[in-house]
C-alpha cells in the first residue's frame, strides 16, 4: 500500500453554530477532510437541549445516509474523521466522544496527540475515573469533568493546563460550541462564517465546498467561545495554579506549527497557518531545483504527493513536466483481501507509467517525502522496466529521521530509512542514479517572511514539547 509509505493522516474536526441545517453542513464539512482520516466518522448535533450523537466506522459516506442525517436536528453540530494514533482503530474510539457530568452534557474532537496521556490516566484512576475508550481525548473530557472548578469555561481551562502535547479542540454543549488550539498552534483550526453562522474547521476547503468565508485561523493558547451572545476570546491555559496536578502545569511557549501540513497533510486547495498550501509546494519544488540542478529530458510527480512540488521544479528548471505515471483512484480501503496473484502486482495495481513519456527518457521524478522506502523503491523499479534510461530522484522534504509524537502515525527510528542509512546507501537501494532532498534552509524558506516557527523534530529531532510519549 502506498499510504504504508507515507506518514499517516491524523485527524479532521469541523463544527457549525447557528445555523437551520448545522447537521447537514458538518457532513459535507467532514465529507472535504476526509484526506484526514479514513478510519471513522462521527457527527454530534443540538436539538436545545440534549447532545444527539452519531459516530462509525469507515468513511463519511459508509457512516452516513439520508435517513441517519434526518436524525441529527438543531443548529449546533460538531463533526469528526478520525486516523487513530493514541488508542487502536475501534469503534468506541470513534469521535465526537460525548459525556455526561456534573458540568452538563460535553462532546469533545481532537486533532493531535498527548505526550502526558498514560501519566494523567494513571492519576485519575486513583481518584475513580473510569474510562471507555483508549484515546488520549477522553483524559481532557475526564480532566474536565473532575475539575474542582465550578463554571464549565474554567474547568476547561483547568483540564488543560494539565496536557502536554499537540490539541486542536472542538468542544460542544446544547448551547454552545468552542474551539481551541494548543499553545505551540502544532495543529490547524481556523474560523470562518456562513451567514450569521461560525464555523471551526481543520483546513479552509472545508469552509470553501460549504460557501463559507474565511475570517481567521484559531491563535495558538486561545479559546473561541461561541454562544448566543457572539463570539468570545479567552486564553485556553489561565495563569492561576492549575487545579489537580501543579506538578504537570504547562504554561504557554513558543509557537511550533507542523511543517507536514504544507508538505503532505494539508489538500492544496488549502489555507493553513495563514498560507496556501499549494503555492508553498510549488515554491519547496522550486527550491529544490535550485538546489539539485540537473540536465534531463522530463520532469514527472509520484501522484497525487508530488504533483505540486513537481509543477515549482519544472518551472525552475527549464525541463518540461510531464504525467509519467498516471494512478488509479478507484484502489482505496475497501481492496482488502485480493487474490494472491493481484496481490503480488504491489504498486502496479495504483501506478502505471506512461511509456511513451518516459520511455528512453533522462527523468526527474518529485515526491513529497520518503518514509520506510520500501514503496519508493518498487515505484523507481516500475520506471526502469518501462525502459527509463535515468532517474533523478527529487524529495521536496529534509530526511525524516524521527518519528512525530504530536499526532502523526509514524514508523519508530529503525523503520525509517533516513535515520539508518547515509544518503549514497538510499540511493542505492533506490536504484536511481541520483538523489535530492530538500534542506531544512530550503523547506523554510518559502515562509521565511512568516513570524510564525515550526515543528521540524522529524528532521532535526528537536522536540518542543517534552513528554513521556516519544516511540524510540
Amino acid at each position: 500500500d502506498m499510504k504504508e509509505d507515507k506518514f499517516r493522516d491524523e485527524c479532521g474536526i469541523f463544527g457549525v453554530y447557528g445555523h437551520p441545517k448545522a447537521g447537514r453542513l458538518t457532513y459535507l464539512g467532514i465529507f472535504a477532510l476526509q484526506h484526514r482520516g479514513q478510519e471513522s466518522a462521527g457527527i454530534v448535533t443540538s436539538n436545545g437541549k440534549e447532545l444527539i450523537p452519531h459516530r462509525g466506522m469507515g468513511l463519511v459516506t459508509e457512516v452516513f445516509n439520508t435517513p441517519s442525517l434526518r436524525e441529527l436536528p438543531g443548529k449546533i453540530a460538531m463533526g469528526h474523521v478520525r486516523y487513530s494514533t493514541t488508542g487502536g482503530s475501534r469503534a468506541e474510539n470513534a469521535q465526537p466522544l460525548t459525556i455526561y457530568s456534573s458540568k452538563g452534557q460535553l462532546a469533545i474532537g481532537h486533532n493531535g496527540n498527548l505526550v502526558n496521556t498514560t501519566q494523567i490516566r494513571s492519576k485519575l484512576g486513583r481518584k475513580g475515573a473510569t474510562f471507555q475508550t483508549t484515546s488520549d481525548s477522553e483524559v481532557i473530557i475526564q480532566l474536565i469533568t473532575h475539575s474542582k472548578m465550578p463554571q464549565l469555561h474554567d474547568a476547561i481551562r483547568d483540564a488543560l493546563s494539565n496536557v502536554k502535547g499537540a490539541y486542536s479542540l472542538l468542544l460542544m454543549t446544547s448551547d454552545e460550541l468552542i474551539g481551541i488550539r494548543d499553545p505551540y498552534g502544532v495543529r490547524p483550526l481556523c474560523i470562518g462564517k456562513l451567514g450569521k453562522a461560525y464555523i471551526f474547521a481543520s483546513e479552509t476547503c472545508a469552509l470553501d465546498l460549504i460557501g463559507a468565508e474565511y475570517l481567521r485561523d484559531v491563535e495558538p493558547g486561545e479559546m473561541v467561545v461561541i454562544n448566543r451572545k457572539g463570539l468570545k476570546s479567552l486564553q485556553a491555559i489561565p495563569s492561576s495554579q492549575c487545579d489537580l496536578f501543579a506538578e504537570e502545569k504547562l504554561l504557554p511557549k513558543k509557537e511550533a506549527q507542523c511543517i507536514f501540513e504544507f508538505i503532505y497533510f494539508a489538500r492544496p486547495d488549502s489555507k493553513v497557518f495563514g498560507e496556501n498550501v499549494y503555492l508553498i509546494r510549488k515554491e519547496l519544488g522550486r527550491q529544490l531545483a535550485k538546489e539539485y540542478p540537473i540536465e534531463a529530458d522530463v520532469v514527472i510527480p509520484i501522484p497525487d504527493s508530488g504533483v505540486s512540488a513537481a509543477l515549482g521544479f519544472a518551472e525552475e528548471s527549464k525541463i518540461p513536466y510531464q504525467l509519467g505515471l498516471m494512478r488509479n483512484h478507484y484502489v482505496g480501503r475497501t481492496f482488502i483481501d485480493p487474490k494472491q496473484s493481484i496481490r503480488e502486482l504491489g504498486v502496479q495495481i495504483k501506478l502505471n507509467p506512461v511509456r511513451e513519456v518516459i520511455g528512453d527518457k533522462r527523468v526527474v521524478v518529485i515526491d513529497d517525502s520518503i518514509v520506510r522506502g520500501t514503496t519508493c523503491q518498487k515505484i523507481m523499479n516500475l520506471l526502469h522496466k518501462a525502459g527509463v534510461k535515468e532517474i533523478h530522484l527529487r524529495i521536496s522534504s529534509p530526511p525524516i529521521r524521527f518519528p512525530c509524537v504530536y499526532g502523526i502515525d509514524t514508523p519508530t527510528t529503525k523503520e525509517l530509512i533516513a535515520a539508518n542509512y547515509s544518503l549514497e546507501e538510499i540511493k542505492r537501494f533506490m536504484n536511481v542514479d541520483t538523489l535530492g532532498y530538500l534542506s531544512i534552509e530550503g523547506l523554510l524558506r518559502p515562509i521565511e517572511d512568516s513570524i510564525k516557527t515550526f515543528c521540524l523534530a522529524c528532521f532535526n529531532g528537536k522536540y518542543p514539547i517534552k513528554g513521556k510519549g516519544k516511540p524510540f
